[in-house]
Order: structure tokens, then C-alpha cells, then sequence
């Protein structure tokens, strides 16, 4: 493990634990994802999978995404745009996230890592101050529906895995139930007759109040604008909505920039 000192940027910090994952996770051999092997999810599942074309390419290992964003703070607020990178892993589950924005020529920070069924939260202001800085329990309780979003919007291909399980209410939608360690989080998701994903709906995900505490809210990320990657068709847009008792709340708007599998770095 590479010794990080206080002063350590929020880029170093997440160059540091990516390089890191890398070293532990490296790529193995490329292994198809077959027909077979989707047979005992819910008909719209093997249906998703088949629209984005997940069947017949590499297994998943893992992923680098490029988004742009809108941020909201609270409601009626001016956006803040930012951009950020990420990269998951999906041997031992993994994610680094890293968000760049500025506000009134304020640069600010935020970073999220989730690795070893632990998660950190960090936001800092012109590298120099912490405004938020937590971690525990109902952080990476939080966190791991986070994963579970990502791996059925842009990794569906990661579906197959056995530590999921399944349910299928209806016939466009179905509950999918991830455990990693400790730590089992559900979600419904929503399809059309197309086969697209188009909703991922959680109960199990908690909000970050002004107070610093942590407040379990349903959670839902509309998806659309489907367009290709790679030969792998992946939604383009996305919103981030908390659902409050007093009303729903969109707190983000991102825009796919890019997306790469099973990359070395």
C-alpha cells in the first residue's frame, strides 16, 4: 500500500488506489459471454443484454467511464458543471470516482472510492479544505447500490455474476439483489418493449444531509439516449433523483462522454 500524505491532492489520491487496483486486479484471458450463460435471468434481462449487445463479447473485468454533469445542490439552484472519470472493477468489486466542477471560479473535488467492502467520501475545495469526509457502514451500504447501478447500465455483461440474484415481477421489469460481503442491496429495473433499460429504481441507497447525516431515500436514474461503444450500445443520458417525501429532487444530470472495457490503465 503507497503511504499518502494529508497534503496528497484528490488526483493523486485516486491515480494511486486506481494504479493500485490495477496491480491486484490485472486483466486474465478473454472469455466470451454466451447465450448459455444468460439463461437463467429474467426474460427482459436476457432481452436487455441482447439490445446492448453484451452477448458474444468479452466478459466485463473492467470499465472506464468519462461523464459530464450538471449539479444541483437543492432545488431551484443554478447547475454546476463538472466532469468526471471513474474506473470499476469487477473481480473484487471496486470503484474510483473522481469529480472535477467549480463554482463562482472555485475549483472543488468530489471523490468517492469503494474497494475491500469499505467506501470513502470525500469533497474538497481548491485542494486545500474538506467539506465533506465520511465513511462507515451506510456510506458503503450507499455506495454498493451505486456499483449495482453502474453494472446494470453500463456493464450489463456483469449480469451473469453469482452474486446476484433475481426476480421477475412482471414482464418488462425485474429485482435484482447484489451481495458483497456484508452488505446486500436491491433494485428494480424498469425495460420497454425495445429491450433498453430505462429506470433502476432503490430504497436502499442514503442521502447526504446538510447536517452531515445520512438519510435513506429512494433513489431513482432514468436512462435514455442509447448510442454505441465499442460495439456495445450503453444509455448517453442519465439523471440522479432523490425521491423525498416533499417532492422528487433531480441533484444531477450526466452525459456520457466515454466509455472503454477491460482496459490495462
Amino acid at each position: 500500500m503507497v503511504a499518502l500524505t494529508a497534503c496528497s491532492t484528490s488526483k493523486n489520491i485516486f491515480q494511486v488506489n486506481k494504479s493500485e487496483e490495477f496491480a491486484i486486479q490485472p486483466l486474465k484471458a478473454e472469455s466470451l459471454l454466451t447465450e448459455q450463460e444468460i439463461t437463467h435471468l429474467p426474460a427482459c434481462v436476457q432481452k436487455y443484454l441482447a439490445y446492448t449487445g453484451a452477448v458474444g463479447k468479452s466478459k466485463t473485468q473492467n470499465m472506464y467511464i468519462e461523464f459530464d454533469a450538471e449539479m444541483y445542490r437543492k432545488p431551484g439552484d443554478k447547475p454546476m458543471k463538472s466532469n468526471s472519470v471513474q474506473y470499476n472493477f469487477y473481480g473484487n468489486y471496486s470503484r474510483f470516482f473522481l469529480m472535477k466542477a467549480a463554482k463562482m471560479g472555485i475549483p472543488f473535488r468530489a471523490m468517492h472510492i469503494y474497494k475491500e467492502h469499505h467506501a470513502t467520501f470525500q469533497v474538497k475545495v481548491a485542494e486545500l479544505f474538506k467539506v465533506v469526509d465520511i465513511k462507515g457502514e451506510e456510506l458503503t451500504k450507499a455506495e454498493t447500490v451505486t456499483l449495482l447501478n453502474d453494472m446494470c447500465i453500463f456493464a450489463p455483461g456483469s449480469l451473469t455474476d453469482n452474486r446476484l440474484t433475481w426476480t421477475e415481477p412482471d414482464s418488462l421489469s425485474a429485482k435484482v439483489t447484489l451481495t458483497n460481503g456484508k452488505y446486500v442491496v436491491s433494485a428494480i429495473l424498469y425495460f420497454n418493449e425495445t429491450g433498453e433499460l430505462i429506470n433502476f429504481v432503490s430504497d436502499d441507497r442514503s442521502a447526504l444531509q446538510d447536517d452531515g447525516t445520512m438519510k435513506q431515500v429512494r433513489w431513482s436514474t432514468p436512462v435514455s439516449a442509447y448510442k454505441e461503444f465499442e460495439g456495445r450500445k450503453v444509455p448517453t443520458i442519465g439523471k440522479t433523483i432523490w425521491h423525498y417525501p416533499e417532492g422528487d429532487f433531480t441533484y444531477g444530470v450526466f452525459t456520457l462522454r466515454n466509455i472503454k472495457y477491460n482496459v490495462t490503465q
